[in-house]
């Protein structure tokens, strides 16, 4: 995971360089900027991505991966499968969405 999101940042990187193309409409300048804001936005994300993918890997070396930082309890196979960079198991996580809906509804 964490070699292809260097990749992509790279590629990127490497699109931007090249987009450097003046655009005398208006419509084909705005449409450019937006694409290029998303673009900045998703590789945002993956950088995020990539920090918790490096501290799983940290986790994995000293033998804390797979357990809940909340509960301390075992994090189940299939929620690591779906998710490796996770922290919490899904009961924690459930909490910790519902409490979110709270905050955001009350």
């Amino acid at each position: 995971m964490l070699v292809d999101l260097e990749s992509e940042v790279s590629s990127t990187l490497d699109g931007m360089r090249k987009d450097g193309v003046a655009f005398p409409d208006p419509a084909d300048r705005a449409t450019m900027e937006s694409e290029r804001n998303l673009t900045l936005r998703i590789r945002d994300r993956e950088r995020k991505l990539k920090n918790k993918i490096q501290e799983a890997l940290a986790r994995i070396e000293d033998g804390t991966f797979g357990v809940c930082e909340v509960c301390e309890g075992e994090i189940g196979f299939a929620r690591l499968e779906a998710r490796p960079v996770t922290t919490l198991c899904i009961n924690c996580k459930s909490e910790q969405e519902q409490d979110e809906e709270k905050h955001q509804t009350g």
